[in-house]
């Protein structure tokens, strides 16, 4: 079986006065090709104002149905798969629970329109491994928002200035990148 990276369900919400200017699916595209991310799939939903949830059309043939699957919003299921590895936590959850995810898209207030993306983190595949093989268990994860983040911004500007821009420098095998290079 092939390894495959972090997956990810990033749920983006606009409201009624949005614009669609392509510069989310342009940048996906730039994560796409540098190798960082995978876009697994896509599916776009608006909710009318009678609560009824309406897909919107996508340019590629079936992009969509996985996580409408996910969401719960088509006649499709996913399949009851195991877990690859057993849970060394238990069986407790990390991430979202498939109630959660299928109450996502319920949850939109009505006139508002979602983007639902399933990433798939390649640069992690290596990392994912390493944790799972050494018997780590992920606690916790996700997005800072800026006011979270706010009470370091200064050491995080200045790490990030130290440590130059990742997009203007390719990384390369035994780059120095401040970080301890001790295994464990």
């Amino acid at each position: 079986m092939a390894m495959i990276g972090p997956v990810q369900l990033l749920t983006v919400a606009f409201g009624p006065e949005a614009k669609s200017e392509g510069r989310i699916i342009e940048e996906l595209d730039v994560l796409e090709a540098t190798g960082q991310l995978r876009v697994l799939d896509m599916l776009f939903v608006r909710k009318e104002p009678n609560g009824r949830l309406f897909a919107l059309d996508y340019q590629a043939e079936s992009m969509g149905d996985t996580v409408a699957a996910l969401l719960g919003l088509s006649g499709s299921r996913t399949p009851d798969t195991p877990p690859a590895a057993p849970s060394p936590d238990g069986g407790g959850a990390f991430g979202l629970s498939p109630a959660e995810i299928g109450g996502l898209a319920e949850a939109m207030d009505p006139g508002v329109a979602a983007a639902f993306v399933l990433l798939e983190h390649v640069w992690a595949i290596r990392l994912k491994a390493a944790i799972r093989d050494t018997g780590g268990v992920p606690v916790a994860e996700g997005f800072l928002t800026e006011e979270a983040l706010a009470p370091v911004a200064a050491e995080l500007a200045a790490a990030a200035r130290r440590l130059g821009d990742p997009a203007a420098v390719p990384p390369t095998p035994g780059r120095a990148t401040g970080r301890s290079t001790r295994r464990h």
